[in-house]
């Protein structure tokens, strides 16, 4: 029995001193970060800018896979069953909370799944509308909702999606329901937005601030505490008297659970260097963001933002009974 215990301590001892020595020499090839939508979406431009500051740091190319589908929760599910080796990572937004509730079935546990790396930048929200829709500020965009609210239609881009919450968010805020129209992905949204096929949508700043600039979506407000430099004529939703509308699309970056805490340790690091790049902090400018501070990119911050906005949201989902399967 005693030779057993030596055995397997033996084995224990091997196993840790090769985690450690692949840790220091982590890495040794080509990282993937999955974002669980579409290309050209807005959490897939955050993604690519950050990768390709990580991959100056981490000396080794870091790649992005998109993998859509069902509000994030298909690319989420790949990494969670992925070896934890700090090879594939996930870049997720808010709906990495909010699919807890969303989804009936989910094939991973939202909070054991994960090892936290770090948040990486919030994003704030616009209501927009279509450019020939009658009301001019976001007063009379409410009383217009509220007179219309069995024809007024607010596009998404799906369940889970960024779209989707912020739209269950606005019609909480003025207590008032409204016609959903849900697309797959942001740009058929936008597309038909543009085109004039549906009235309203809540979108973030990354994917709407140049057709504002451009003038061909009308805008109304932003969820931000205060006016955005990037959008210096738009008001707020709390200027504009629309309580709990302030509401920002944080994203933040994961491992699989199991990952050494070592590589775990490493990719924050690189995290927080990426977000100091003058290249990420003045494209995120352009897109009405700011990268996450120094304490927020870790792997404690991150997990706290996920565990409370899990608790946040429920209720408003709960409310709007909007679930899937």
């Amino acid at each position: 029995m005693k030779k057993l215990f030596a055995a397997l301590g033996a084995v224990a001892a091997l196993s840790l001193t090769s985690f450690s020595a692949e840790a220091q020499t982590y890495p040794e090839r080509a990282i993937t970060i999955v974002v669980p939508f579409s290309a050209g979406g807005p959490t897939d431009t955050v993604t690519r800018l950050v990768a390709e500051a990580m991959s100056k740091d981490l000396g080794q190319q870091v790649l992005v896979e998109n993998v859509g589908g069902a509000g994030g929760t298909l690319g989420a599910g790949r990494v969670a069953s992925a070896e934890p080796d700090g090879y594939t990572l996930l870049l997720h937004h808010i709906g990495m909370a909010t699919s807890a509730t969303l989804y009936r079935k989910l094939a991973y546990d939202t909070l054991n799944a994960f090892e936290y790396i770090g948040l990486v930048t919030e994003v704030p929200m616009t209501i927009v509308a279509r450019k020939d829709l009658e009301p001019t500020d976001i007063k009379g965009l409410v009383e217009y909702a509220k007179a219309n609210k069995d024809t007024v239609t607010v596009a998404n881009a799906g369940i889970g999606a960024a779209s989707h919450l912020c739209g269950m968010l606005f019609m909480s805020a003025i207590q008032t329901p409204l016609v959903t129209v849900p697309y797959k992905g942001t740009g058929p949204a936008m597309t038909d937005l543009l085109g004039g096929q549906v009235d309203i949508m809540c979108d973030q700043t990354t994917n709407t601030t140049k057709q504002i600039q451009a003038g061909t979506i009308k805008a109304y407000a932003v969820t931000s505490p205060e006016r955005l430099d990037v959008l210096p004529d738009l008001p707020t939703t709390t200027e504009a008297g629309i309580e709990g509308m302030e509401v920002g699309i944080w994203h933040g970056l994961y491992a699989p659970k199991g990952t050494p805490a070592e590589i775990v340790d490493r990719l924050s690091k690189s995290l927080q260097v990426a977000l100091k790049d003058e290249n990420v902090g003045a494209r995120f400018a352009e897109l009405g963001t700011s990268p996450s501070s120094q304490e927020d990119a870790t792997p404690a911050a991150l997990k706290a933002k996920v565990e409370s906005e899990i608790a946040r949201w429920k209720p408003i989902i709960d409310a709007a009974g909007q679930y899937a399967d």
